[in-house]
């Protein structure tokens, strides 16, 4: 399998960016990692450790901080814990996953490689940095320990994989499109304008991209349950919704899929 690889770094508004994307064939995935005043926000996946290694280490690291266990959010984050010798954090709820290699489907394997166990340390409610003061965001919905991280100092977002996107298409069977919405609104009852997002980037108007991105899912909820009451079935609203199919849902034999959408809209 001929994987095509390659980072590119950037800093914007003193937060260091590195973006880590695998390509193969029509299927194009990627991922940031982000450092700023001594802390790094997820250890990109082992896959792309090589390209990685150097980013960080051009920076001075006193902690990693995790968004949640996805491979691609944690994949080296060993090498922080063993190599750098510094504190590895991650939501409570994921720690007896993280201390075990990773399992997960074979197609996530061949993009992101095989996580390697870690040990990490319970997320703080509260923490600071080396100049700012920061506050974790529970957050679930694209995952049960999904975490966004707020510097209060700065008013800068990092919000993990809650955003991605304003007009999803297709989630994992594992996500909830409910828990999502209520984490949006959790989120946007805080005080920020920049978001830095861990597949989209830098977003410097962020704010107005977590509320479009609300407004959208509010109006897909209101769209299925409209159908659903009219005796659609899920595969009649998906061809209604979203008629399109995407390279990933092969890929993934299914794992990712705009069907998923509708079925966890309709477990609320």
């Amino acid at each position: 399998m001929l994987l095509e690889k390659n980072l590119e770094k950037n800093t914007v508004s003193d937060v260091h960016m590195a973006n880590g994307s695998v390509r193969f064939q029509s299927v194009h995935l990627n991922v940031y990692s982000f450092v700023t005043d001594g802390i790094v926000i997820d250890a990109g996946a082992v896959s792309l450790k090589k390209l990685f290694l150097d980013f960080w280490q051009e920076q001075p690291v006193d902690a990693l901080y995790c968004t949640h266990i996805h491979e691609d959010h944690t994949g080296c984050a060993d090498w922080f814990h063993q190599q750098l010798n510094v504190p590895v954090y991650l939501n409570e709820t994921s720690i007896k996953e993280a201390l075990k290699d990773g399992r997960y489907p074979l197609y996530r394997k061949l993009f992101w490689g095989t996580r390697k166990a870690f040990q990490p340390s319970p997320l703080p409610e509260r923490f600071q940095s080396r100049h700012s003061d920061w506050v974790s965001l529970f957050t679930p919905g694209h995952s049960a320990d999904h975490t966004a991280f707020l510097n209060q100092t700065t008013g800068q977002l990092f919000s993990g994989d809650l955003y991605v996107q304003t007009k999803t298409k297709v989630i994992m069977e594992s996500e909830s499109i409910p828990e999502i919405i209520d984490s949006l609104e959790h989120l946007l009852t805080y005080n920020f304008t920049e978001v830095f997002c861990s597949h989209a980037g830098y977003l410097p108007n962020g704010r107005q991209h977590l509320h479009d991105k609300l407004d959208y899912l509010r109006q897909i909820d209101t769209d299925v349950w409209h159908f659903h009451q009219q005796g659609l079935t899920v595969n009649e609203i998906q061809q209604r919704l979203f008629p399109r199919k995407y390279p990933i849902i092969t890929l993934s034999n299914g794992q990712w899929d705009s069907q998923h959408i509708i079925t966890s809209i309709l477990k609320k």
